[in-house]
């Protein structure tokens, strides 16, 4: 399951991998788990439409269990290229298992609500990435669902903090990253939308060279 969303969105959001109904309709963040995402998106009056959704583990474990280090590390190469392709300026961790990619050593009851460079071998070298739980552990423990509406109030700021270091950069004569105006203090706009590009729901191509950047997202 490569994700869904669109390409030319500055903000990839990063879960841990399919449950029984992402697995059985082939799309991330479905049921009560999406259902709370979506909530949490248009609380920054976001949506689906506008990030990027996909997950550090591609194929479900068996039983719904947690993903083991071995199936984490078969799966990394895909999302190394899903980021390359994307080049996200904020990347939204859900989760400890994706916080863990790009934040190592860091624990989530510490970190949540934090933003911090992504590192370099996590696929996104030049982006920040925000920490917060996974939606299903709201489902599982109450109380956190107010910590994780509270923790996405900061998305946008990270986001705004994002564009900035992209715009420093390309001061600086780097590579130019696609960078939007800055969100009002009243109401956060949502992600920049890159022009000339195109959905990446639901993409199956191969991972060869494409002309097409966002054909290189579906990587099985």
């Amino acid at each position: 399951m490569p994700g869904e969303g669109t390409a030319a969105t500055e903000v990839v959001f990063v879960g841990e991998g399919p449950g029984f109904n992402e697995d059985r309709q082939g799309r991330p963040f479905v049921g009560q788990a999406g259902s709370l995402l979506d909530e949490l998106l248009a609380s920054v009056l976001w949506s689906r439409d506008e990030v990027f959704v996909t997950n550090v583990v591609k194929c479900r474990p068996p039983g719904n269990r947690d993903p083991e280090p071995d199936e984490i590390a078969a799966c990394a190469q895909y999302l190394t290229r899903q980021l390359e392709v994307l080049d996200p300026a904020l990347v939204v961790t859900l989760g400890r298992f994706s916080m863990a990619r790009f934040r190592t050593g860091a624990r989530i009851g510490q970190v949540h609500g934090t933003f911090r460079a992504a590192e370099a071998a996590s696929g996104a070298p030049r982006a920040l990435t925000f920490s917060m739980y996974h939606p299903a552990a709201a489902l599982r423990q109450a109380s956190l669902k107010q910590t994780l509406f509270t923790d996405m109030q900061g998305v946008p700021t990270a986001l705004t903090e994002a564009r900035a270091l992209r715009a420093a950069d390309q001061a600086r004569g780097e590579p130019p990253a696609a960078i939007a105006p800055a969100p009002s203090p009243v109401a956060p706009e949502p992600p920049a939308i890159r022009p000339d590009s195109k959905p990446a729901t639901d993409v199956t191509a191969d991972a060869g060279v494409e002309s097409d950047p966002t054909s290189q997202l579906g990587l099985f």
